[in-house]
């Protein structure tokens, strides 16, 4: 993040408006909706402005700006139309430590003001760091749409039952609770009206509820994509969300990992070539351990839990235990991938079929059967194979398969970082070493391959700074 988001209380805190005309105007009404005291500093006011001053609600000072000025202040604005002016108020509020924004400068503010949804006491802010003021108003006018303004009824209505709550029901349960009351039929209620129906609803819940009964966990085994964070599904990202601890791979992008619930546990068990942090019984194990303890457990794979990610060794023992779970399917690498390395799996032309294979060697040779694989008129997808190319390039052909057969190999495919390097069973080993290729990758052969030239819509252009929906797995 470029700035870090914060909600800071300024009732009847002093506060500096310089600047007299329309945006100084905008800003002072918001500084005065949060209970501010607001001193204005411009030779002229607008009407408003005047208005305001006339009925003593601001403090009209009808000066250009002077340090002293400042004076207790504990926030200052600058919305004059001259840019050496602002500066001026930027250099003295700084040298006092005073948070300072510059409307249209973000390189002098030490501050900034998002766009604002408000349905007080709840208050969502959209911000673009300075970079696009409009855009977070775009974005803040799509929430809106999904955000009813009862919902600021609804934050006072679980405030007035807080104290209840914390008297009756333990802190690890607590989240849980307020959990099922603000997702279920008592939110409806107040949404809709009927608030003391909901509080005879809430009533009847907490009179039910007891800290004797053991808290029941869960886990959910989810599929976080091939690494592109926009590629989750909705149930995916809702039971992350809700999770209270998430124990993740080294195959799940940070870009996905970042859309957990914040103050979520995080684990790695990630699983690297001859660097395992934790053994996949350990895995299971631990994933039994924390549901007993009544946590929530979202277990985060990369791609698709069932396509090469041991989701099926992990229920069997979570079922053994007898402990709840989900699984939540994810777009695995080979379909994500090839999407977006405009390589379809299958074409009418090309090839009427398609497997998955892994690509791991053991001492030095290809730890799979490839009778039956090696064939024309098939796509082949390996999983896991650029360590082995060379060798799996070489058993591809001497399987059967011409050793100019298409292929290519894909590197962090549906991120900013993608990198596609097409050619032949002959050339891709070492056109993949020239490239500089770095795992995770996938390796995609066939006559599919051809299609890439004429269907790769995808040509990222990484932003500056560069971690966007990066990956930093181990192949």
């Amino acid at each position: 993040m470029d700035f870090f988001p914060i909600f800071f209380d300024i009732k009847n805190k002093p506060c500096l408006v310089v600047g007299g005309g329309e945006v100084a105007t905008r800003k002072a009404g918001m500084l005065m909706q949060s209970g501010g005291l607001i001193t204005v500093v411009a030779p002229e006011l607008t009407n408003t402005l005047k208005e305001l001053a006339d009925a003593g609600k601001i403090t009209h000072v009808a000066e250009k700006f002077r340090p002293e000025h400042l004076g207790e202040a504990v926030l200052v604005i600058a919305a004059t139309d001259d840019r050496t002016a602002n500066e001026q108020v930027s250099v003295a509020a700084k040298k006092l430590r005073i948070p300072v924004n510059v409307a249209d400068n973000p390189d002098l503010c030490s501050f900034i003001m998002p766009s604002v949804i408000d349905r007080s006491p709840l208050v969502i802010a959209i911000s673009s760091g300075g970079t696009s003021p409009v855009l977070a108003r775009v974005i803040r006018s799509k929430l809106e749409t999904f955000i009813p303004a009862a919902y600021g009824r609804l934050a006072h209505f679980a405030a007035s039952f807080r104290d209840q709550v914390k008297d009756r029901i333990l802190p690890a349960r607590r989240r849980i609770f307020w959990e099922k009351v603000l997702q279920g039929p008592v939110a409806e209620m107040v949404l809709s009206g009927q608030d003391q129906t909901a509080r005879d609803a809430l009533q009847k819940i907490l009179a039910a509820d007891s800290d004797d009964t053991p808290p029941r966990g869960e886990v959910y085994l989810v599929g976080g994509g091939p690494g592109n964070p926009d590629l989750l599904t909705f149930r995916a990202l809702r039971l992350m969300q809700q999770a209270d601890v998430v124990v993740y791979d080294n195959l799940v992008s940070p870009a996905v990992l970042e859309l957990a619930r914040r103050d979520a546990e995080r684990i790695y068990v990630g699983k690297e070539r001859n660097k395992h942090t934790m053994r996949q019984e350990n895995i299971n194990e631990l994933l039994v351990k924390l549901a007993q303890e009544g946590k929530r457990v979202a277990r985060l794979k990369g791609g698709d839990p069932f396509v090469f990610g041991r989701g099926g060794e992990e229920i069997e023992t979570l079922a053994a235990h007898g402990i709840p779970f989900q699984v939540v399917p994810g777009i695995t690498a080979a379909t994500g991938v090839s999407s977006y390395a405009g390589i379809p799996l299958t074409h009418r032309d090309y090839a009427q079929s398609c497997v998955f294979v892994t690509g791991h060697l053991k001492d030095g040779s290809v730890n799979i059967d490839l009778t039956g694989i090696a064939k024309t008129n098939q796509t082949i997808v390996i999983y896991m194979g650029l360590l082995g190319l060379p060798t799996l390039c070489k058993e591809l052909v001497a399987h059967g398969l011409p050793i100019t057969t298409p292929a290519a190999i894909v590197q962090q495919g549906t991120t900013y970082q993608q990198k596609v390097v097409t050619g032949t069973l002959a050339t891709l080993p070492e056109l993949a070493v020239n490239a500089k290729m770095k795992p995770p990758t996938l390796i995609i052969v066939g006559e599919v391959v051809k299609l890439h030239d004429k269907l790769a819509w995808f040509k990222p252009e990484p932003i500056e700074g560069g971690s966007d929906f990066v990956q930093t797995s181990s192949d």
